[in-house]
């Protein structure tokens, strides 16, 4: 049987930024924003994503990273009862909720660390971080120094070898499915994590509910490491490969770049990823908007072909359905997480050609879920601006065309089932097939996606 998250397409929401909460958490009580995203749950099922990642929760400080409590819903968005009942709307709307999970530090407000600054050498909580030393200072003049994420000195390291940090931890995601019924979590910095707490993570969750999903923020390096066999680890990490070969090989006009990474990671003859189900995305909440990003901005027509048809669990960062802009200015994220209110989106995108888009192609990928989560992949043909591969199952197979010209172009595709019948998906027409050949004409920055009938 097929688990949600084989074949799920994910909404990623970034809470502080689109309710336009106060960067900044000072405020005196509780403000129940969270009525607000309540009603982005309608169009996240009208744009036929299946999942929703939500985060950061946690009570913070600032930006959502730099914890203040584990078990409370940040104030600047609601308390606990609002997140609860947004999460029963999601379920009701067949939708799962993965949340952040930040693990790897906490804020300097966080109860343990000011511990430490109040009793020094004499606190419990000494050993709950790295590099704790009443021989040095930090930046912040506490008397002792103490490693920090990225020499961010507001997030302080966790020292995940101490029992007692484990065993809190644990306890916290516990909390988050007793009480909120979440799906999954989302690791944030998992290349940062200790594997052995991944390993015990993943036992932990997998007892107490047993499809619930483990994704890890990787950027760099092996991502199998972190799934290795699929049942001991994390089920999943990001693919920041395949996002990075996405937006450059449309500027450069070089889907040789796209194929070479998808034939690395997936092909059927030695693809290092293989048979993994890896989280798939264009732009995100640490990354320039994907429109932004791109030369010619009809390209993000293909990319988000691309994006739901190659292997890969698909995600899309709030907005960029619709086509926000933004860019990083120096150190500061908050071009990249806008405040919108759906409902006067709604309104006026109501007409966005790319969002109508999104929609027919998260149409096509619940009508072919089976091949696009569990198919196998085949490429047919590459030139710089021409790319066309299979995905297919033994009973259901899709075969997708992009352009990334200026010009409209014919192209000459082999095809994988020379005697079935292949259907323009978009247009319902037949498309004969010669010689073991398919003939299309592909629009500029155009796709085109064949269903065939196995």
């Amino acid at each position: 049987m097929m688990a949600w998250y084989e074949d799920a397409v994910f909404y990623h929401m970034y809470p502080i930024g689109m309710t336009g909460a106060p960067r900044e958490n000072r405020e005196e009580g509780v403000v129940h924003r969270f009525e607000e995203l309540d009603k982005w749950i309608p169009h996240v099922a009208d744009m036929g994503c299946t999942a929703i990642y939500i985060g950061p929760l946690f009570e913070s400080s600032t930006h959502g990273y730099d914890t203040r409590d584990y078990k409370t819903v940040d104030r600047r968005l609601g308390d606990n009862e609002d997140f609860k009942r947004f999460v029963k709307k999601a379920h009701e709307a067949g939708i799962k909720v993965v949340v952040d999970g930040v693990f790897n530090h906490t804020g300097r407000e966080f109860f343990a660390f000011q511990d430490i600054q109040k009793n020094r050498e004499n606190s419990p909580y000494c050993s709950w971080y790295k590099g704790v030393n009443f021989g040095w200072n930090s930046p912040y003049n506490d008397g002792f120094g103490y490693e920090a994420w990225r020499n961010c000195f507001e997030l302080v390291n966790l020292n995940l070898w101490e029992p007692a940090v484990r065993e809190y931890l644990l306890g916290v995601i516990d909390f988050w499915i007793d009480t909120f019924d979440i799906d999954g979590i989302r690791l944030d910095c998992a290349d940062c994590l200790e594997f052995s707490f991944m390993e015990e993570m993943r036992r932990r969750t997998q007892a107490k509910k047993g499809d619930f999903w483990l994704m890890g923020e990787v950027i760099h390096g092996d991502y199998s490491r972190y799934i290795r066999d699929g049942q001991s680890m994390l089920h999943s990490v990001t693919n920041y490969e395949l996002h990075k070969g996405l937006y450059s090989g449309h500027n450069d006009h070089n889907y040789f770049e796209i194929a070479h990474t998808i034939r690395r990671e997936f092909d059927e003859n030695g693809g290092i990823y293989k048979g993994m189900k890896l989280y798939s995305f264009v732009d995100n909440h640490d990354v320039d908007r994907i429109i932004s990003k791109i030369n010619v901005k009809e390209h993000i027509y293909p990319i988000y072909t691309l994006l739901f048809t190659l292997p890969g669990i698909p995600s899309v960062y709030y907005g960029s359905e619709w086509g926000i802009e933004g860019r990083k200015e120096g150190g500061n994220d908050n071009p990249l997480r806008p405040a919108a209110e759906i409902e006067k989106v709604l309104e006026g995108q109501k007409d966005s050609p790319i969002m109508h888009w999104f929609k027919w192609l998260g149409e096509m990928h619940k009508t072919y879920r089976e091949c696009l989560a569990y198919g196998r992949y085949r490429e047919l043909l590459l030139t710089n601006r021409q790319y066309a591969f299979a995905r297919f199952t033994d009973n259901q197979a899709l075969l997708v065309a992009v352009n990334n010209d200026e010009q409209e172009t014919e192209v000459s595709i082999p095809v994988p089932f020379a005697d079935k019948v292949y259907i323009n998906l978009e247009t319902k027409e037949k498309v004969p097939v010669e010689n073991g050949r398919v003939q299309l004409r592909i629009k500029p920055a155009g796709s085109i996606l064949l269903g065939i009938n196995i």
